[in-house]
């Protein structure tokens, strides 16, 4: 899953693509690169984001879709959002995936939004919101406290008519933890295969990498890099990238050594 952040103010590239020319130029790279997954945000969740109003978000990311999809760019698409009105204008337009940070619970809408599109739906775990999830975040057991909580999600969600076929959990790295929260995630996400869904993992230029090499967010692709093949080790379904060709080389080889290991 390749970002492509279609706002003014991403932590990771600082609307290096924003607007529609820029994006489709971004998008096309991506899929000559080898992506999978297009996951477009019109709304910045890095830590301390401001909110951005619906018709904002919705004119940031519908022309962007629509541009992709008459430009027979067949990828599939995920419309990163925590707005219901917003997922369903993006799926009509032509994404294939609502990926939503706040695991259907923003709004009182949501669950059955998703029931209505019938569309693959990613929910994550965050703690608090994008302003104030990194003010002195605590848990006593991060790995149960996150499974409890995506399992209560999920289930709610399957109740209210999801398929169950169509939900994908995110743990959240980066959303409402320390680094040895998020250390802890990759190092046990696996457990979370236990409650029988898809895994995503996005830890690609998050700002634990920073914490432990000093690095800024630009300059995290040996990190980024690292936290993808460890998350595929262990059987991760999904991987949120920003350097697409670099982790497609990566895992390409990686695949290629296991292969020989297990011929």
């Amino acid at each position: 899953m390749g970002v492509l952040n279609v706002t003014p103010d991403s932590f990771s590239d600082s609307g290096e693509h924003f607007g529609v020319t820029k994006s489709l130029v971004r998008a096309l790279e991506m899929c000559e690169d080898g992506v999978d997954i297009i996951d477009i945000g019109g709304e910045s969740t890095r830590p301390g984001a401001k909110n951005v109003g619906e018709e904002e978000e919705l004119s940031r990311v519908i022309p962007v879709i629509k541009t992709l999809r008459r430009e027979n760019i067949s990828t599939q698409i995920s419309i990163d959002t925590r707005r219901p009105k917003v997922a369903e204008a993006a799926i009509r337009a032509g994404a294939n995936i609502w990926n939503d940070v706040t695991a259907l619970s923003f709004d009182e809408n949501s669950v059955s939004m998703a029931a209505k599109l019938d569309c693959q739906v990613v929910l994550m775990h965050m703690r608090g919101t994008p302003q104030t999830m990194q003010d002195k975040p605590a848990y006593g057991d991060v790995i149960s406290e996150i499974n409890a909580y995506l399992k209560e999600r999920a289930m709610f969600a399957i109740s209210a008519g999801v398929k169950r076929e169509n939900i994908t959990l995110d743990p959240g790295i980066g959303f409402g933890k320390r680094l040895e929260d998020n250390l802890d995630i990759l190092q046990k996400f696996d457990d979370l295969y236990a409650l029988g869904f898809p895994i995503l993992i996005g830890a690609s230029r998050k700002s634990f990498i920073g914490l432990i090499d000093g690095s800024k967010a630009n300059d995290r692709l040996g990190g980024s890099i690292a936290c993808a093949l460890w998350a595929s080790s262990l059987g991760a379904t999904i991987v949120r990238v920003h350097d697409v060709k670099e982790t497609a080389q990566a895992l390409k080889v990686w695949r290629a050594i296991r292969g020989r290991e297990n011929g």
